[in-house]
């Protein structure tokens, strides 16, 4: 689900964030402070449902309602204010929802079910590389026994997907290193041990193993750069030019990402 988040207040904004994380955590939620940036985007994006506020300035959240109704007709409107006088006008204006600030996040749930019927559950495996390369299986960490395991798995979350080779990944695990049978050994040791990690957090099945190649089911699991290569708002907001930064092997990705 595409969302709309406005309001003229950063705190407020933030909050609201958060919430809509936590009560639709797939959805993609695009944040403004402006109207106009809010509505521009409207323009180019379609959005499913737009949480605004109603007094914005010189602004009414009201009128912006109307503006956004126009471009999108079937979008739906949850007011989100801290004022209950303006409840009959929002439904005048055939307004889905109105909640009251600061929102709760089983109300907004209540709402969100409303609309839309049960909201999907999570990714149970999900994916951080920004700021750094962390694994979550149904919310806990996953450990690691060996860093080298853990930077293969990078290496195949980078490649999102695309096969790599048993010399391709030794030469970026041993950027100095002699390729060779001792080499080609202890990396298979290295893929063992990945796999049985996986496999003691139920998700091996996210590693495909050929006769010399290895990858990973991209569509198995949420990951924060994909989201910022498919060009979600969110996703692209968070990006602090910070993509696997313990990695030196990253630094191609990092130019492909920022040449978008």
């Amino acid at each position: 689900m595409n969302f709309l988040a406005i309001d003229d207040d950063p705190l407020c904004l933030d909050d609201l964030r958060l919430t809509l994380a936590e009560a639709a955590p797939d959805c993609c939620c695009a944040c403004f402070s402006s109207p106009a940036q809010a509505l521009a985007y409207a323009q180019t994006h379609p959005i499913d449902a737009a949480f605004l506020d109603i007094e914005m300035g010189d602004v009414s959240g009201l009128a912006l309602a109307k503006q956004l109704k126009d471009l999108q007709p079937d979008l739906h409107v949850i007011f989100v204010t801290g004022y209950e006088k303006y409840a009959v006008s929002a439904f005048a204006l055939h307004a889905s929802g109105y909640l009251l600030k600061p929102v709760d996040t089983d109300e907004l749930k209540r709402e969100l079910t409303f609309l839309y019927g049960d909201i999907p559950a999570p990714h149970a495996i999900r994916v951080q590389t920004f700021g750094g390369f962390e694994v979550w299986v149904n919310g806990a960490p996953l450990a690691f026994s060996r860093a080298k395991a853990k930077e293969l798995f990078a290496c195949l979350i980078d490649r999102r997907g695309a096969g790599l080779t048993t010399r391709e990944a030794c030469s970026l695990l041993w950027e100095d290193g002699v390729y060779n049978i001792a080499r080609k050994n202890y990396f298979q040791t290295i893929v063992h041990d990945l796999r049985s990690t996986l496999r003691q957090a139920g998700i091996e099945h996210i590693l495909v193993k050929s006769h010399n190649s290895i990858s990973v089911r991209a569509d198995e699991f949420d990951c924060d750069s994909y989201r910022f290569l498919d060009g979600e708002p969110q996703a692209v907001n968070s990006y602090r030019h910070n993509y696997l930064p313990s990695y030196s092997w990253a630094e191609f990705s990092v130019g492909k990402m920022e040449g978008l």
